[in-house]
């Protein structure tokens, strides 16, 4: 155990005590003064070594030798309130006992934070056999650029570099589940038409590429739950899936793609205007469909799968 640095004695010093009080018979007044220490000091440590030797000079454990724990019926009596979600000053409240015991006890437990009172959901990844059996859509608001801003050029004063209420553009996307093959449009609004026309145009551009689409999946926003677009899907002849309410993972594929198309694209440079923005997503998907290594496809890119599918008779 480490010694307190303004400490006045250390083990040697206490030795040293007891050997000039047993040894040299020197009076213990006399050797308490020399060492800068009280005469109830080296009596103390006088005890301790007439018990225990020269190992009972060591400095002993602050903890005290017998803690008081809570009953175990009340240990569970708090798990069991705490399990209903109930907060620690209100389970404190109800059994009478204070809020640093619940608070303690709840720690012990690890039932401290509210998340670990919900069920861990397992992770389930899946992915088609097929291209086409399954297309991912969903949409991302885009700030609409005026120009280059502040915290580019760095100049603050004014109103120099600031566009206020210009808007929103969108960005719809749509990625296939086997192959990560994807098509995506910059729109002026996610409203029901437009995510119909880019549906249309989704279609068509993936029939180009000898993908016959099957089923599509969304989120449940409003242009999704229109009844414009369950007659589109039907028109298709699709299976129009939702993601459960508030679990954008299941749309997971879609999600992921959005923010790779943030970071690599729509955010990846400054860009003068939105349409200069909407110019160079274009020659973007291009080079992830045909050419970007894919971590998902064993580092190939989205046009290998089609390739191998039509390779092995796949292709409808």
């Amino acid at each position: 155990m480490n010694t307190h640095k303004n400490a006045r004695t250390t083990v040697h010093g206490r030795l040293l005590m007891v050997r000039r009080v047993i040894e040299e018979k020197q009076p213990v007044a006399m050797v308490a003064a020399d060492l800068g220490t009280s005469p109830n000091t080296v009596y103390k440590w006088l005890r301790r070594w007439r018990a225990g030797g020269e190992l009972s000079l060591h400095d002993r454990s602050s903890a005290p030798a017998r803690q008081r724990r809570t009953a175990p019926e009340k240990v569970a009596e708090v798990e069991r309130l705490r399990r209903q979600r109930m907060s620690s000053p209100a389970i404190a409240r109800h059994l009478s006992m204070p809020v640093s015991t619940v608070t303690g006890i709840l720690r012990r437990l690890g039932l401290s934070r509210l998340k670990a009172l919900e069920p861990v959901v397992p992770v389930v990844r899946y992915e088609r056999e097929k291209p086409g059996e399954l297309l991912h859509l969903d949409t991302k608001k885009l700030g609409r650029i005026g120009g280059i801003g502040h915290r580019i050029t760095g100049r603050r004063s004014g109103n120099i570099n600031r566009h206020r209420g210009i808007g929103w553009d969108y960005l719809h996307v749509c990625i296939d589940d086997a192959s990560r093959l994807a098509y995506t449009e910059i729109l002026p609004d996610d409203r029901k038409e437009s995510a119909v026309a880019f549906l249309g145009r989704a279609i068509t551009w993936f029939g180009r590429h000898g993908v016959s689409v099957q089923r599509i999946m969304t989120d449940n926003g409003n242009c999704y739950r229109s009844h414009l677009f369950r007659q589109a899907c039907a028109a298709a002849g699709l299976r129009h899936l939702r993601t459960k309410p508030y679990t954008p993972r299941t749309n997971g594929k879609a999600e992921r793609f959005i923010q790779t198309v943030m970071r690599e694209c729509a955010y990846a440079k400054p860009f003068h205007s939105s349409a200069e923005r909407s110019a160079a997503l274009p020659v973007w998907l291009h080079d992830y469909n045909q050419h970007r290594p894919h971590t998902a496809l064993n580092g190939k890119p989205p046009i290998s799968r089609l390739a191998l599918n039509n390779l092995l008779g796949n292709d409808s």
